[in-house]
């Protein structure tokens, strides 16, 4: 059974192919995926696939590329999609240092918000860093942090942060994407996260695998590449590979790590 601890199957660039998706995802062997939602505008999407899927865990979440956008009643609305989905996790929320002319004070402010609203509803978190490891081991360190942990969801940090963020209560989640070649330093990483906060993540629709290892190659309408939700067995073939375990033991490692951060929220 797997678990795909991320991914982004409302994202309307998988419009065209959703239906499908949906029809065939029981079938791949998934026990469950959290779709997880990024601005204001998508959470209700997220909710509507959560009530109709049981295999669905929500997540809802403002991510850092959105805060300029935020509503003032932003958090409010958060609030109420999460107490309305007792399931749901907190995220995808983070900091990034990547985009253009970021205003990290104001990701640091809803960061903040949204940990504590994980902290208050006992919820696990997923969150997104780029260019930022260090802000965000401070930021943790001095914020007060869900009982259940988090996820440092395609960690992209040093092997040197793992350690620290591991005693915050952090889980590591690789995407298919660290299958390029140009990624397998990061991939190497992940030889050094302990064995029972490995989690595994598609991503998708971005993250996608080079095309070697891509059995489920899809394109949007410009041409650009996309990923699949069934791609999620690549990203535990690599796991595999570069832990040197077989397939079938890491899948059993990995639903008990799941199951322990995100299972008991019911």
């Amino acid at each position: 059974m797997l678990y795909d601890a991320h991914n982004h199957l409302q994202d309307v660039r998988l419009d065209p192919w959703r239906e499908q998706i949906l029809a065939s995802t029981p079938q791949t062997g998934l026990a469950e995926m959290i779709v997880t939602g990024s601005c204001e505008e998508d959470w209700q999407a997220v909710a509507d696939l959560a009530r109709q899927h049981s295999w669905v865990r929500p997540a809802f979440g403002l991510h850092p590329w959105y805060v300029k956008e935020r509503t003032a009643d932003w958090a409010t609305t958060l609030r109420h999609f999460l107490v309305s989905h007792p399931r749901a996790v907190v995220g995808e929320i983070g900091l990034d240092r990547w985009i253009e002319n970021p205003d990290i004070d104001a990701q640091l402010g809803c960061l903040r918000t949204q940990l504590a609203l994980a902290v208050e509803l006992d919820r696990p978190a997923t969150l997104h860093c780029l260019r930022a490891f260090g802000l965000l081991e401070e930021t943790l360190r001095s914020t007060p942090l869900p009982r259940r942990g988090f996820l440092l969801h395609s960690y992209g940090g040093p092997a040197e942060m793992i350690p620290g963020f591991v005693k915050l209560g952090a889980y590591f989640s690789l995407s298919p994407y660290f299958g390029h070649p140009r990624k397998a330093a990061q991939l190497a990483v992940f030889k050094e996260v302990p064995i029972h906060r490995l989690l595994a993540e598609t991503d998708a629709p971005d993250m996608w695998p080079p095309d070697e290892l891509n059995p489920h190659p899809l394109h949007a309408a410009d041409g650009k590449s996309l990923n699949h939700p069934a791609n999620l067995r690549v990203s535990y073939e690599l796991l595999a590979q570069v832990r040197g375990m077989d397939v079938a033991e890491l899948e059993a490692v990995i639903a008990v790590n799941y199951n322990t951060l995100f299972g008991t929220a019911r």
